[in-house]
């Protein structure tokens, strides 16, 4: 239906990417492609209706603003999609500096301004809702009607809002990083302790302390969390390893209407 449209006007550009590379890597693919001064990203579940873009439309030509996202009137989503979609709200504000009276949403429309700085991120892991932040200054909602899914079955599951997550969190955020090198740390301290504890002990007591048991507990305890923080510097060294090697995330098959 899409190269349809692409073969019949002009004005369409239709992208048939190699294999699925996921949402974030398909709207980054529209975004290098469309032309024009104000770009409009919304989802293919036929739950936003098209002509709800104009609201989008005449908001950001109104206010002059960067981004301008729809806020559903009511919602028509599943109870796991609402607890993942404020989950991810929380972490938005914290990582990308979302404001507390703004909502996100995958129906939005920015200026090209923005779509150029999101462009040219050099990331693997792309985030279109946090770069677009990062990308802008001046946002705001518009409220928009949000229909209920007509055909078919929501694909959003745990798995897929663990994966949203850990995107965040190891691709924008020094924060597992921290914790890890944190809670490191607070083990040398508890380790630390516990031998200035036993030494005292034994210096006060004059009693020798059994130590096999609690020297192979203090061991694995230590040497857990010392695999715990190499894990975590080795999924960073991934994504860096991965960042400068320029391979593209994603890979266009074809290009129909250019």
């Amino acid at each position: 239906m899409i190269r349809q449209l692409a073969d019949e006007h002009g004005e369409v550009v239709a992208i048939d990417l190699l294999r699925n590379y996921g949402q974030h890597n398909a709207n980054l693919a529209g975004l290098r492609e469309a032309t024009g001064d104000y770009l409009i990203t919304m989802d293919d579940d036929g739950q936003n209706p098209p002509g709800e873009a104009l609201k989008l439309i005449a908001a950001i030509v109104e206010r002059d603003d960067d981004v301008v996202f729809g806020r559903f009137d009511s919602k028509k989503a599943s109870g796991l999609r609402r607890v993942g979609s404020a989950m991810i709200s929380q972490i938005n504000r914290r990582v990308f500096g979302q404001p507390d009276d703004l909502v996100v949403s995958n129906f939005r429309i920015m200026t090209s301004a923005v779509a150029q700085r999101i462009s040219a991120a050099q990331t693997s892991f792309p985030y279109i809702t946090g770069q677009a932040l990062l990308a802008s200054r001046r946002r705001s909602n518009v409220e928009v009607h949000h229909k209920s899914r007509a055909i078919g079955e929501s694909n959003y599951t745990v798995r897929r809002i663990l994966s949203l997550v850990l995107r965040i969190l190891f691709s924008y955020s020094p924060a597992p990083l921290r914790l890890a090198s944190a809670a490191g740390l607070a083990t040398s301290f508890i380790a630390f302790a516990l031998g200035v504890g036993v030494i005292g002990h034994k210096l006060i007591s004059g009693t020798s302390v059994p130590g096999w048991a609690s020297m192979m507990v203090a061991l694995a305890f230590t040497n857990g969390m010392t695999v715990l923080i190499v894990s975590m510097i080795g999924e960073y060294t991934v994504r860096v390893l991965q960042q400068v090697s320029s391979t593209p995330t994603y890979v266009i098959s074809r290009t129909v209407g250019r």
